[in-house]
């Protein structure tokens, strides 16, 4: 069964509209959460929601959005209030206008959504939607609100359905000169630049997601099952450090490739010359018996 959508409305495109729903592509849900322990009971601690000058707890019903003016005070906005910012976006997702796909920087993207038709009658719109998509080559550009915000969409065909990505705004984007501005100007010596070639070469792939987890998170769970068995924790892996000879780090790389790359392949390696060697030197010996006989 499908999960339930996050937002259901409407995708229009000029005077084609149909109904959809929007449900977010990627789920967190299998990280390791953690609680706030005290320490000295090992009981939880319950976080509440006080006044920040009587102290007193307020109830759920007494709370409200506020909005902080420049003279300190507050502006209350009731639920009813917010729902009542009346945009065409809230129920509508109005497709703009078409861009090619390469004119949008990869900083921009946020979220990642899907979007599908939410009842049989519009299936045929949507699918003239993202077709007219797929075989322009264009991605559309168009506004949600959703969570009491406004996202601008980038919508592309994936598959039978619209794979809808949030966009960053302008002003979220940080200027990168800020930070690559003081960075020295290095020309890289032609050996060494044919050397970390040769190291970029030999790892080349295909990306396969399939080949990636979260070390961070597995490591975690490592050591929450240590802990629980009454283990030590596992010992940290030694850190890198600055490159102090870079050619000489640069030829040792190359060779540590060329021979199959870390140190669990050398072994592999070295076990079979040996076998290899072996096996030559049995020969000999069976050569040598048979001229005997």
């Amino acid at each position: 069964m499908a999960p339930r959508a996050n937002w259901k409305g409407f995708l229009k495109l000029s005077l084609v509209s149909c109904s959809v729903g929007l449900v977010q592509a990627t789920s967190s849900r299998e990280r390791v959460r953690f609680n706030i322990i005290n320490r000295e009971t090992g009981n939880r601690v319950r976080f509440r929601q006080i006044d920040a000058e009587t102290g007193e707890d307020v109830p759920e019903e007494d709370r409200i959005k506020g909005f902080k003016a420049a003279d300190g005070s507050y502006v209350l906005l009731e639920p009813e209030e917010l729902d009542e910012v009346a945009l065409e976006s809230t129920h509508t997702i109005d497709i703009e206008s078409f861009v090619p796909r390469k004119d949008i920087d990869e900083i921009y993207l946020d979220t990642p959504y899907y979007l599908f038709p939410d009842d049989e009658v519009g299936v045929e719109a949507f699918a003239v939607i993202r077709d007219a998509m797929r075989s322009t080559a264009l991605v559309g550009i168009a506004r949600v609100v959703l969570h009491n915000h406004e996202l601008v969409l980038m919508l592309e065909p994936l598959d039978k359905g619209i794979k809808a990505t949030a966009l960053r705004y302008q002003d979220e984007i940080r200027d990168a000169k800020e930070y690559f501005s003081d960075i020295e100007t290095v020309k890289v010596p032609k050996d060494m630049l044919e050397l970390a070639e040769h190291i970029l070469k030999t790892k080349r792939g295909r990306f396969d997601p399939s080949k990636f987890s979260d070390r961070y998170e597995d490591a975690l769970k490592v050591l929450i099952k240590a802990k629980q068995a009454g283990k030590p924790a596992p010992a940290v892996p030694e850190r890198p450090s600055n490159v102090i000879n870079l050619m000489d780090a640069l030829r040792r790389s190359v060779r540590s490739e060329r021979s199959g790359g870390g140190p669990e392949h050398r072994g592999k390696s070295r076990s079979a010359r040996s076998s290899t060697a072996s096996r030559k030197r049995g020969a000999v010996k069976t050569k040598r018996l048979k001229r005997a006989g």
